[in-house]
Parts: C-alpha cells; sequence; structure tokens
C-alpha cells in the first residue's frame, strides 16, 4: 500500500530562522533537502561566526601593543593549531557516531556515545597540556621566536597551550551536539564564550577599571575564561537534554566497546587534522625567517581568512551531519545530494567574500595594524589566498562529507599528499629557493589547496563512504 505525505507549506523565511536559532526537533532524514540544510546551517554558521571571533580579537587588540605581541598570538596559535588538530580529530569521531545513533533512531546509543568522547578528550586534553604548561618558552624558541618575542609572549603561550584542555572539550561537546542536529545550542555556548572574551579581552590587556595590565597575556586569559565557563553550559544543557541527545546519571560508566570505536576513527581523524596543521606550523616556521614584520602580516591575513571561512565550515558541518543520520536512516542517494547542495551554496558565499577581500584587502588590513612594514605583507597574503577561496569551498564540503560518514581515512590520505608531499616543500622552493620570499608561501597554500579540493571531488564522486560502517 503506498503512503499518503502530506505536503506541509513552507514556512516564512524568518519563521525558519527563529526555528533554527531557538533549535529545530525536525528528523532530518525526511523533508526537503535544502530545509534541512538551512536549519542545520544557520546556527553552526553563527556558531563558526563566534569561533573565528576567537581568532580575530586577539589580533586585533595585540596589534595596539606592537609587531612582536602580534607575532606572539601568531607563533602561539601555529602551535595551537595542533591541540584544534586533535580536538577536532576526536569530534569528528563522537559527530559520525552520536549522528549515526540519532538516524537509526537510538538516543541511548547517542548518550553512551557522548560519555565515552567526553572521557576520552578530558584525558587526551590534560595529557597535552600539563607538559604545555611548563615547556611552552621553549617551544616558541624552537618556532623561532627572538628574545623580545619571547619576553612578551611566555606568559601568553603558557596559559594558551597550558589550558588546551578546555579547548578540547569545547570542540568535541560541540560536535556531538552538532551530531545530534542540536546545533543551536552549540551556537549558544560560543555566543557566552565570546561574550565574555569580547568583553575581557581590552580589561585584562589594558588593564581597564579594576582589572590588572597584563598586556598580551591578558588576551589569553581572557579567551582560556571565555572558552572555560562555555564548557560548563555545554555540560549544563547536556545532562539538562537538548532536542536531540541527553546524558543520564545511569549512563556515566566507561563502556570500553564504543570507547575504542571511537579511538579507533579518532586516530585517522585526529592525523587528518594534524596533518594541515603541522604543515601550518612548517608554513609559520619558514615565514619567521623574513622577520617580525613577516610574521604579523601573515598573522593578520590568516586570521581575517580564518574568520571569513569558518562560516563556511558551519555549512560543511550541516553536510556532515545530514551524512551521517542519513546514512543510519539508509538513505545514501539522500546523503549524497545533501552534499552537492550544500558545496554549491558555501560556493556561493565564499566566492562573493573572495571578490571583496581582494578588491578591498587594503582597507581591511588597515582596521588592524597602520604599521608600514606590516599593512603590504597583510595585503599580499588576503589577496593572494582570497583567489582560492571557489575551491576551499568545495574541498571543506567533500572532506566533512567523509568526515560524517565516518570514512576519516580518505581525508588524511588526501590530506597527507596535499600538505606534507606539495605546500611544505613547494612553500619553500618559492620563498626560500626562488627568493618570492612570504609571496612564495602563500602561492604554495593556494595552490595545494586547490589540488586537494579537486581530488575530494574526484574522490567523493566514486562513492566508496557510503559502505562505511560506524
Amino acid at each position: 500500500m503506498d503512503t499518503v505525505v502530506a505536503v506541509q507549506p513552507t514556512p516564512a523565511f524568518w519563521a525558519s530562522v527563529r526555528e533554527a536559532v531557538r533549535g529545530s526537533h525536525r528528523d532530518y532524514t525526511v523533508g526537503s533537502i535544502q530545509r534541512a540544510i538551512f536549519l542545520l546551517a544557520i546556527p553552526m554558521v553563527l556558531e563558526m561566526c563566534m569561533e573565528s571571533l576567537f581568532a580575530i580579537v586577539d589580533v586585533f587588540w595585540a596589534a595596539r601593543l606592537g609587531a612582536d605581541s602580534v607575532a606572539t598570538v601568531g607563533l602561539t596559535e601555529s602551535m595551537l593549531m595542533l591541540v584544534f588538530s586533535v580536538s577536532m580529530g576526536l569530534g569528528l569521531s563522537a559527530t559520525a557516531m552520536v549522528a549515526r545513533r540519532i538516524g537509526e533512531k537510538d538516543p541511548e546509543g547517542a548518550a553512551v556515545a557522548a560519555v565515552q568522547s567526553i572521557a576520552l578528550g578530558l584525558v587526551i586534553g590534560l595529557a597535552m597540556g600539563v607538559p604545555c604548561l611548563f615547556l611552552a618558552p621553549k617551544l616558541l624558541q624552537l618556532m623561532g621566536a627572538s628574545p623580545q618575542i619571547l619576553a612578551v609572549g611566555s606568559s601568553y603561550a603558557r596559559i594558551a597551550l597550558g589550558g588546551c584542555f578546555v579547548v578540547t572539550l569545547l570542540f568535541l561537546n560541540n560536535a556531538m551536539f552538532r551530531g545530534a542536529g542540536d546545533a543551536a545550542i552549540a551556537m549558544r555556548v560560543l555566543w557566552l564564550s565570546n561574550t565574555i572574551n569580547l568583553a575581557l579581552d581590552p580589561c585584562l590587556i589594558f588593564g581597564l577599571g579594576p582589572f590588572p595590565r597584563l598586556g598580551v597575556t591578558g588576551a589569553a586569559a581572557a579567551t582560556i575564561t571565555g572558552r572555560g565557563i562555555g564548557v560548563l553550559y555545554q555540560f549544563y544543557r547536556l545532562f539538562k537534554g537538548g532536542k536531540h541527545i541527553r546524558v543520564l546519571v545511569r549512563q556515566l560508566r566507561l563502556n570500553l566497546d564504543v570507547m575504542l570505536r571511537l579511538l579507533k576513527i579518532s586516530l585517522t581523524g585526529i592525523s587528518q587534522l594534524a596533518i594541515p596543521h603541522v604543515a601550518w606550523i612548517g608554513l609559520v616556521r619558514i615565514v619567521s625567517t623574513f622577520g617580525s614584520a613577516a610574521i604579523a602580516g601573515y598573522t593578520i591575513g590568516i586570521r581575517i581568512v580564518i574568520f571569513v571561512i569558518l562560516p563556511s565550515w558551519g555549512l560543511s558541518g550541516a553536510a556532515a551531519t545530514l551524512v551521517g543520520q542519513n546514512l543510519g536512516a539508509k538513505q545514501p542517494d539522500r546523503a549524497e545530494k545533501s552534499v552537492w547542495i550544500t558545496g554549491f551554496y558555501n560556493m556561493i558565499f565564499l566566492g562573493g567574500v573572495g571578490v571583496f577581500l581582494i578588491f578591498f584587502a587594503g582597507p581591511v588590513i588597515r582596521l588592524f595594524t597602520q604599521d608600514p612594514a606590516v599593512v603590504p605583507l597583510g595585503v599580499s597574503c588576503l589577496r593572494i589566498l582570497s583567489f582560492g577561496n571557489v575551491a576551499y569551498a568545495y574541498g571543506m564540503v567533500m572532506l566533512q562529507a567523509f568526515n560524517g560518514a565516518g570514512d576519516t581515512r580518505t581525508p588524511t590520505v588526501i590530506n597527507f599528499f596535499g600538505f606534507w608531499l606539495l605546500e611544505i616543500p613547494l612553500a619553500y622552493v618559492l620563498a626560500i629557493t626562488l627568493d618570492f620570499r612570504s609571496n612564495g608561501v602563500y602561492l604554495a597554500i593556494l595552490i595545494s589547496e586547490a589540488a586537494i579540493a579537486a581530488a575530494s571531488v574526484v574522490l567523493f564522486r566514486r562513492g566508496r563512504w557510503k559502505a562505511q560502517q560506524v
């Protein structure tokens, strides 16, 4: 007997926005794909906008303290990228497993996966953070920091790197909420964290009111405080219950089978993200040979690129959730269609942003610094990288689609060839051997990202990810 499905009227645009921001309790394995993308992407994009503010606000205020302070932020952040890669790698496995259980209509299994993810993340976060608390100045020195940068930035690096377990939990918990379809909660977490960071940054950097003047160290203290309060809010919502996932007291126990499966997926996920982040460290090391002004220009330019690209990661996250849930519901064709539609939307967004930044790179860079030595270097960085926005748009959606299916191996292989075998050697040749200096690094990034995007599209079309078991 055929099933008769009632056709529902399409809600008004602003009604849909309100539903997305409040949090939708919809089943994303049925109905309009475009609407599912919209309801998931709006809070994810807003969440990523908030995450990108962490990257941009510290540089904005640090630029008022001089090039050495900006260089401190840039060198530390390049190392913190390794922490991000571990945290996001754990998040990939949590998103895939939670999304698959939700698609299978198994909220109990989703909650069990959440508990194991948190336990794993806490142990790994502390294992990374405690040594960094003591070794941060040495790590800065290894990155090529001058004595002036070490004097200014050692305390900043200790706080930022030593408190990285907070970053791990923040990324991991939000990944679980997104996988469950509770993207609005993840968005609110970043709103809360960023509001605190925005308020505390100038107070702690410049000593406003009753706050001590900590210089660039104040930026790290403000960020870790905002993120820490965000993690507490995450736990409150996780145990209170969101639209799709809730952890009960009786579920607070270790499940070695689930944890080992998470760890297996996480290892390739961590490798996948560690590869570009290690490459980033290599790029910063190459740029550091050209002095503090070059590092500052690179840092400001890259932070702006991150600021405009992170919202696109929100769209990509919507694709990952839809892939995971639709594979769980045994609908691989719907999963594939969701990815192509999301990629097109992402291309329109990032392409438009890229055109804007190509023409207005100068005024945008001058919002952060007027230093005549830094401005032209930052403009070159921003302008060259913006030519690759269309490639970035499709590449990130395809890679996240693999991750949403639980296939973290394919993106790992793509990243290995794209970043380690292409980007780093090419950057060295262009910057050092051919004497393009920092522009050579930016050209290498552009070329490697385009190659990664092309490889991702080809492998996605083959469809092997549809058979992935989680």
